[in-house]
């Protein structure tokens, strides 16, 4: 029987830090990997909707799918009324559902696949909340000069959050803590 291994939620493909490997000396040293072209990107969005639409007619939901290629990973959005179900609470549902996605794209391709999916533009609300709460522990971390510690977030929210800080000048961010309960600490940056 041959082992086809599936990367798990553990390993994935979303983490806010760069992959990096092991050398002999324990340093670690950036891997080399190769982009996969658009047209590979493009294929897994298609396996991706193809997925999601065979759910939506299990559970009988009504809804455009949209699949396109974004940032360098494939996206698969869809739109309709009363889709709420399936972002559920906190989007706990959605993160659900684009894991499955992910594996149904894996099992065809063979590659973990780094799609988004997205569900009544849920992902796109949340970024700009997500980037309202970065920018306000920013400002509480330069008026005080003490670390801010966030609430547990996904991985898809921690990214959020790592994208708005990284982007400011006298703060850093780091994750610390194990999922469920991994969290973000922005602090002044150390000289």
């Amino acid at each position: 029987m041959t082992d086809t291994s599936i990367p798990s939620a553990d390993q994935s493909v979303d983490e806010e830090n760069s992959a990096s490997t092991e050398t002999g000396e324990g340093t670690p040293e950036p891997r080399e990997k190769k982009a996969p072209a658009d047209s590979d990107l493009f294929r897994q969005s298609e396996i991706a909707a193809d997925y999601v639409e065979g759910l939506l007619d299990i559970l009988d939901y009504d809804g455009d799918i949209d699949e396109l290629v974004s940032g360098g990973r494939p996206v698969v959005e869809v739109v309709g009324s009363r889709l709420q179900n399936l972002v559920g609470q906190r989007g706990a549902t959605l993160e659900a559902l684009q894991e499955l996605t992910r594996l149904a794209v894996f099992r065809q391709t063979g590659t973990p696949s780094r799609l988004l999916l997205d569900v009544g533009g849920y992902r796109a609300a949340r970024r700009k909340e997500l980037a309202a709460v970065a920018k306000n522990a920013v400002e509480k971390v330069k008026e005080h000069g003490e670390a801010v510690r966030l609430e547990p977030m996904s991985a898809f929210e921690r990214k959020c959050v790592h994208d708005v800080v990284n982007a400011m000048s006298g703060v850093e961010s780091e994750s610390e803590g194990v999922e469920p309960n991994r969290r973000i600490v922005v602090r002044p940056v150390s000289d």
